[in-house]
């Protein structure tokens, strides 16, 4: 029920079996929005809050990716606008249908599209959005690496994209402390939501992405790492960037 797959160049991490994850995104989908609020002191809506602001323009096209119940995805619907569109994929329905009912009760339904989808094989062809958002939603998959691969994928040239992830605390003592707690959280799939720190963002940088907004917010024990980059335009007489 474990996969055992890279962190970060010389580290490991766990992840949940896929079908797993999805078996318990759909059991939590009711109660995923308070349930995330309450363990992170609510720092998760402002880490939406955040990326929508500094990644989401009007008329824009948008990729929530790993979606879920939507909330990212409609803080950027009002942000994109009429003239906007914004597209959430995730892997569970359970989720999906949360954000159906919520994209309803905002009325902006007409702005969205919802699609099931795996975010290490993105349903999408290449340089298709404008901007592709993950709120959250790489902490738990197996290939970190190869999810904001194919965010990348999928962003245009001169596009952005807008991450916010789980990430390790600072400081030994506190470091220490959120292990213990992680490691019989991760014994309760319900709890963890197969959530661990990632690091992603050398990956994007590493494919030529320039970053333009960065933070670290959060409480000590569970802090995220917040941050846009922007797609690198092909060079005058080079093919586009893949």
């Amino acid at each position: 029920m474990l996969r055992r797959a890279g962190k970060s160049p010389g580290t490991v991490r766990q992840a949940l079996d896929a079908d797993l994850l999805k078996a318990v995104y759909d059991r939590v989908a009711r109660r995923y929005d308070w349930q995330h609020g309450l363990l992170t002191a609510r720092s998760d809506q402002r880490g939406r809050v955040l990326l929508v602001d500094k990644a989401v323009a009007a008329g824009d096209k948008v990729l929530d990716c790993g979606a879920g119940t939507g909330s990212t995805g409609l803080l950027a619907a009002h942000k994109a606008g009429e003239s906007g569109h914004v597209t959430l994929m995730d892997a569970s329905e359970g989720m999906l249908a949360v954000a159906r009912r919520k994209a309803t009760q905002e009325q902006v339904q007409d702005r969205l599209a919802f699609v099931t989808g795996d975010m290490l094989a993105l349903p999408f062809g290449d340089n298709d959005f404008d901007v592709v958002l993950s709120t959250y939603s790489m902490c738990p998959v197996y290939d970190p690496a190869r999810a904001a691969t194919e965010a990348f994928r999928v962003t245009r040239p001169g596009g952005r994209i807008g991450v916010a992830h789980s990430t390790d605390p600072q400081g030994p003592v506190v470091k220490w402390l959120a292990e213990r707690i992680e490691n019989v959280a991760w014994k309760l799939p319900s709890v963890s939501l197969g959530c661990r720190a990632v690091s992603v963002l050398p990956t994007l940088q590493h494919l030529g992405c320039k970053v333009v907004f960065e933070a670290r917010i959060g409480v000590p024990l569970w802090p995220f790492k917040v941050f846009v980059v922007v797609k690198p335009e092909p060079r005058p007489g080079v093919g586009s960037n893949r």
